[in-house]
């Protein structure tokens, strides 16, 4: 959380942040400002200091309302250096940076977070190193930087977002579910009411409007993949495909706040109008491992441990992983979870390997999502919820919904 951000600073020996970029789909700066309309600036946050958000002039009330200390460009002579470098940007960017820290009295190692244009950021970084001897600029693994490690445990507030977005995505799941039930079925194809397939990209379509009506948004699409494309994790689907009946239907939704804020991941397989022999087998061993690990995690265990027992259980059901086939695309191929909140993949990892350190702490929000993917055989299957590692250290899921994998077809 927040609260821990000055001693992880000063565990990794880092004397300030820096963070680049809007506050929009910008996860390190939202950490800080929250969802406002910030379409561009500096976060400067010194260890022991509270953070101070130097903005665009024209953003000034938009800067005020994030409720941190801010501080207008223009305080340092902004437009006299853009003229001065001859309408130059990069050159422009690293004069105002050279000013901020000298200003601030900022000196020792610096780690950079945030959005700016590869090539730009380059030069303005490789500027203010050559220009602040006494500055070191720091750039952290993402998976074990200072703010990622600061995210992993939630606040009650940011459970209750995230709470919230599970309570919007599990809605639109239902309006997708009632959709599909109420349509017909021709040649074994759903149609609409003039006989037409409906594709995988209608019902896309049809996603991300329900979601824009609840204020949610879906910056990663969403997969929604049958048969074959089904057993290949993360295929979205193809978006001309219509939607048989009796396959397998991966369904892997992961929408946001409106804006970029908090997420939810949530994935449930469904076969329409029943399911074969083959995908009910599959199912059922992969509902049986999810049960099971899920009933098995504690607090302040390894997470790789999880992963670990995902594949021995997944073995003993003569299932390829991972552990026992590492290069393996049929079976159990994926990790068992992540860390989820500002971005869909975060700390914790669960990857099985001797350099995940990473623990079950309690305040975690993390995915639950075994699965078993064949696709020669046109089979794919998972189950995925986002659970809460409550102070307690009791498990939460923190929206439930049916399991269930054939939806029925009163039309056919």
């Amino acid at each position: 959380m927040k609260s821990d951000l000055n001693q992880l600073m000063q565990d990794a020996g880092l004397d300030a942040l820096l963070v680049f970029g809007p506050a929009s789909h910008n996860a390190a700066m939202v950490y800080f400002t929250d969802l406002h309309h910030l379409s561009w600036g500096y976060l400067l946050k010194q260890r022991g200091q509270p953070p101070i958000h130097i903005h665009h002039p024209m953003e000034r009330d938009e800067a005020k309302a994030t409720g941190l200390s801010t501080r207008n460009q223009n305080d340092f002579d902004y437009k006299e250096i853009y003229k001065k470098s001859g309408g130059d940007d990069i050159k422009s960017q690293i004069e105002l940076l050279i000013r901020i820290f000298k200003e601030y009295k900022i000196s020792g190692r610096v780690a950079i977070y945030g959005q700016y244009e590869l090539g730009p950021g380059l030069s303005i970084l490789k500027g203010l190193d050559e220009a602040l001897p006494e500055v070191e600029i720091v750039g952290e693994s993402k998976a074990r930087s200072v703010l990622m490690k600061t995210r992993v445990t939630k606040s009650e507030e940011e459970v209750d977002r995230i709470r919230r977005m599970g309570q919007i995505t599990t809605s639109v799941v239902g309006d997708v579910a009632n959709f599909l039930t109420a349509l017909d079925v021709r040649d074994n194809l759903l149609v609409d009411r003039s006989g037409q397939p409906v594709t995988i990209g209608d019902i896309k379509q049809k996603i991300n409007l329900w979601l824009a009506m609840r204020n949610a948004e879906n910056p990663k699409g969403t997969i929604f993949a049958i048969g074959r494309d089904a057993g290949i994790p993360h295929s979205a689907g193809t978006d001309t495909d219509p939607i048989p009946v009796g396959q397998p239907i991966v369904f892997d939704i992961y929408p946001c706040e409106a804006g970029g804020g908090y997420y939810y991941d949530f994935t449930r397989t469904w076969s329409l109008g029943y399911a074969t022999d083959e995908v009910q087998a599959a199912y059922e061993d992969v509902l049986d491992v999810y049960q099971n690990v899920s009933a098995s995690i504690l607090p302040n265990t390894p997470c790789s441990q999880y992963q670990d027992l995902t594949c021995e259980l997944f073995e003993a059901k003569g299932h390829p992983t991972l552990n026992s086939a590492p290069k393996t695309t049929d079976g159990y191929v994926h990790s068992l979870a992540h860390g989820l909140g500002l971005e869909i993949h975060e700390a914790p990892v669960f990857y099985s390997a001797v350099d995940n350190k990473d623990l079950m702490l309690p305040g975690t929000v993390f995915t639950i999502e075994p699965g078993l993917y064949y696709p020669e055989r046109g089979l794919g299957v998972r189950i995925e919820d986002t659970v809460y590692m409550r102070p307690d250290g009791e498990l939460e899921i923190l929206v439930d919904f049916p399991k269930d994998l054939v939806l029925e077809l009163p039309r056919m």
